[in-house]
């Protein structure tokens, strides 16, 4: 299809798309018409113009990145990772109802066998002794947890959730790929990529007879609940944290299940049980769906070098008091040489033939397989840990040249013998095309499916989807997200009317579920969020002041400017810049303290925070001391005010919501406190007490209580002992004591914790000062004591 102008109508937008010589299209059948299930689609792309078009992918491109969809990539510049927007190809994937059911048949008889493979694996082990599976494929594998060898899994099952990467072959028949069973990554993403299409195509989804997802997602979350052996058992998705690729799908699932969402260091295991640390004390968890590798998950009994697992895990597994989703030592059934065996496999423990096959694969560890290979080299691809294979002579050269056949039989040949080595081949895929938009016009990319499958109360449910993984050009290799691939979501159309399902319950009846007990590290970083928030407010209301005295005098050695300077310098930050790179790293430390509570942060606030970031940079390289520097916190300052309403409005009150005011609490009393105590004394430079009234923000209100100039009583009795005044420190202690009194634990055993009586008696001490008795001496040791308040918070619940 020609490129047409803005606003003209796609009439034809298939014109000049075509299937690839010998490739099977997902739109086109073979004699090049267009599929049934895609013209509804298409006819209704025909009748949008460019325009129309480009502003619906624009509409799914701003809902995932208002939504702060993103995944991790592990070569951004200089090393390191980045998160990267999620790359949608706004183009859905369609598949008929009817077909899918074949689909959906082969996946569930797949999984029955994985589940009786992994049985057989850690239990009888009978298809090793019974020759079906060569003892080295197994014993030699770095996936084959021996401390799990006769461990039962409670539930009853090993695998309760697993993903299939499968692809449509030439002739038109589905392979399976990959098998995923270790920590199936993805799913989050198939319902971000089918909100984001639905908000392009509404009005197609809408009549297109698509299954839903909701239903297989509730199903699951059910038959997890089942899984709990204790009604107070909680249900956690345990993560590796937030530097893993996929940490946002993590969050994501937590909360839209409404499960905690857990690192190894928020657990412990006293008397064989899982217990989560929380400010309420240790609690109990019955089901953990695990998102990190299995050998990660106790570095008592499996890897030792492991900083993200739990010790004790394999004996809280030995004694059933967990069930992990999946068993720890599923990853094996990743091992791609299995493929290989996987049609004798389905034979010996079904009797039946494998519905949909794998894709061809050769298990090179045995003799009479290396003619095989030889033969077959031409077909192959070599997996990277077997690069060292000798297929390039000692110059460098390919030798796989006139001679192919030869050569590569005595390479392969000589190498197997004398290093042992045991390979996996695998014939190359010619994977199906779909339609992606491109350069506006639809072009064949190639795809990959990645499907799921969840153990429900009835069986294996299949989800009616995932997400399309679509290469950049005809590279099957570009398909892979970290190498520049996009995704797509997938429709499962139905020929009539299908469920609108939700995970809501019915209107009739609800259960209202408190929040849970909120983990000891989650409270830390609100605790610290706060805090970050608002000592970047604090700099922000110094330095603005600074710079509008500096637009007036234009002289920094002015006696108050200067005074101001080494005050600044004194808590690090640099006037050499009109915006401190020190306020960068407060407001990129709140980030990344919100970025640990994902599952429990609102998108507006994390766009807000996101937006005062960029800001703050653009401002950092271009902004000039005085004025423009002034505007620029006035501006930061509205913007973190926005956040700041977000949070005061929108965030639930519960104990969460206690520990970040404590923190902002805290903070703001530190800031006024050492404020005070610089800017209040006999040898304070003239105009000091009219900038602290200005930085607390009490100005009017000065005004209007005193009928003198500043003071250094008026200001010590406005900005410190004020119990009305939300900028001055009384205020401060007073509100934190009044969150103290709903923490959980506030009182054991009748006495007050330690946090609760320290904040009740720094609060006393100072609501009984009197404005002439706040000297500097005074205020070094308010200082003090809040910090030692800071401290025992965190002994009393962080730790």
């Amino acid at each position: 299809m020609e490129r047409v102008s803005e606003g003209a109508v796609l009439a034809d937008p298939v014109r000049g798309y075509a299937a690839l010589p010998g490739v099977a299209d997902e739109m086109m059948d073979p004699s090049g018409q267009i599929r049934p299930v895609w013209r509804n689609l298409i006819n209704h792309l025909g009748r949008m113009s460019e325009s129309e078009l480009h502003e619906r992918f624009a509409r799914a491109d701003r809902y995932l990145r208002d939504a702060g969809v993103f995944y991790r990539t592990y070569d951004a510049p200089g090393g390191g990772n980045a998160e990267r927007n999620w790359p949608i190809s706004h183009v859905p994937v369609l598949i008929d109802g009817k077909e899918w059911d074949t689909v959906c048949k082969g996946l569930t008889q797949r999984a029955e066998v994985l589940e009786a493979l992994i049985a057989d694996i850690y239990g009888d082990n009978r298809l090793v002794k019974e020759g079906c599976i060569p003892p080295a494929l197994i014993a030699n594998n770095s996936e084959f947890l021996r401390p799990l060898v006769g461990v039962k899994p409670v539930s009853g099952h090993y695998l309760h959730f697993c993903s299939f990467e499968i692809g449509r072959g030439p002739d038109g028949n589905w392979w399976v790929l990959a098998d995923r069973t270790q920590a199936p990554s993805g799913a989050g993403f198939a319902l971000e990529n089918r909100v984001a299409t639905t908000r392009a195509f509404s009005d197609i989804y809408a009549e297109s007879h698509v299954h839903r997802l909701a239903s297989f997602f509730g199903a699951f979350r059910d038959a997890l609940q089942q899984h709990k052996q204790y009604p107070e058992d909680r249900i956690a998705v345990l993560s590796p944290g937030p530097a893993n690729e996929t940490y946002f799908e993590h969050a994501y699932i937590a909360r839209y299940l409404g499960f905690m969402l857990l690192e190894g260091e928020d657990l412990t295991v006293v008397n064989n049980r899982v217990m989560v640390r929380t400010v309420a004390g240790l609690k109990p968890i019955g089901v953990l769906w695990r998102r990190l590798d299995a050998s990660y998950a106790d570095p008592l009994e499996l890897n030792q070098n492991s900083h993200i697992g739990t010790p004790g895990m394999v004996q809280a597994l030995r004694s059933g008091a967990v069930t992990f989703v999946n068993a720890l030592g599923s990853g094996i059934l990743e091992t791609r040489a299995l493929l290989a065996f996987m049609p004798s496999i389905c034979r010996r423990l079904t009797g039946e033939d494998l519905i949909m096959p794998s894709i061809a694969t050769w298990w090179c560890g045995q003799k009479d397989e290396r003619e095989h290979v030889a033969r077959n080299i031409e077909r192959m691809v070599i997996g990277p840990a077997y690069s060292r294979l000798p297929f390039f002579d000692d110059n460098g050269q390919s030798v796989l040249g006139a001679s192919l056949r030869n050569t590569a039989k005595h390479a392969v040949g000589e190498w197997l013998a004398n290093e042992g080595a045991k390979l996996v081949g695998q014939e190359v895929v010619t994977l199906s095309t779909t339609p992606a938009y491109v350069d506006g016009k639809l072009t064949p990319r190639p795809m990959s499916l990645r499907v799921y499958a969840a153990r429900t109360e009835t069986g294996w449910q299949i989800m009616p989807g995932g997400f399309a993984r679509i290469g950049t050009g005809d590279n099957v290799a570009a398909i892979a997200m970290q190498a520049g691939g996009t995704a797509a979501d997938v429709w499962i159309v139905s020929d009539k009317p299908v469920n609108k399902s939700t995970l809501l319950p019915p209107e009739e009846s609800f259960t209202r579920n408190m929040p849970g007990s909120l983990p000891s590290r989650a409270a830390d970083n609100l605790f610290w969020l706060g805090r970050y928030i608002e000592r970047a407010e604090g700099a922000l209301r110094i330095l603005r002041a600074w710079h509008l005295r500096y637009a007036e005098a234009a002289d920094p050695d002015t006696p108050l400017l200067a005074d101001i300077a080494r005050y600044l310098k004194g808590i690090d930050l640099d006037m050499t810049k009109a915006v401190p790179a020190t306020l960068l790293r407060n407001i990129d430390s709140a980030i990344y303290s919100a970025s640990n509570l994902r599952d429990r942060f609102s998108p507006d606030g994390w766009l807000a925070l996101n937006d005062l970031s960029k800001t703050a940079r653009r401002f950092h390289d271009r902004v000039q001391p005085g004025d423009d520097a002034a505007h620029a916190m006035t501006v930061l300052l509205r913007k973190l005010a926005g956040f700041a309403g977000l949070v005061h409005e929108n965030m639930y009150r519960f104990t969460g919501w206690r520990f970040l005011s404590i923190g902002r609490y805290l903070e703001r009393g530190l800031h006024m406190t050492r404020l005070l105590g610089h800017m209040s004394g006999p040898y304070a430079p003239d105009g000091s007490l009219d900038m602290l009234i200005e930085i607390g923000d009490s100005v009017m209100t000065h005004r209007r209580r005193y009928n003198v100039a500043t003071a250094r009583l008026t200001v010590a009795d406005l900005l410190a002992l004020d119990a009305l005044n939300p900028r001055s420190i009384l205020f401060q202690l007073n509100e934190i004591r009044a969150e103290v009194e709903q923490l959980p634990n506030a009182y054991v055993n009748g006495q007050m914790s330690p946090f609760y009586r320290e904040a009740m008696r720094l609060h006393s001490s100072l609501a009984v000062m009197t404005p002439d008795a706040m000297t500097e001496e005074v205020y070094r040791k308010l200082e003090q004591e809040m910090e030692k308040l800071s401290d025992i918070l965190g002994q009393t619940y962080f730790n």
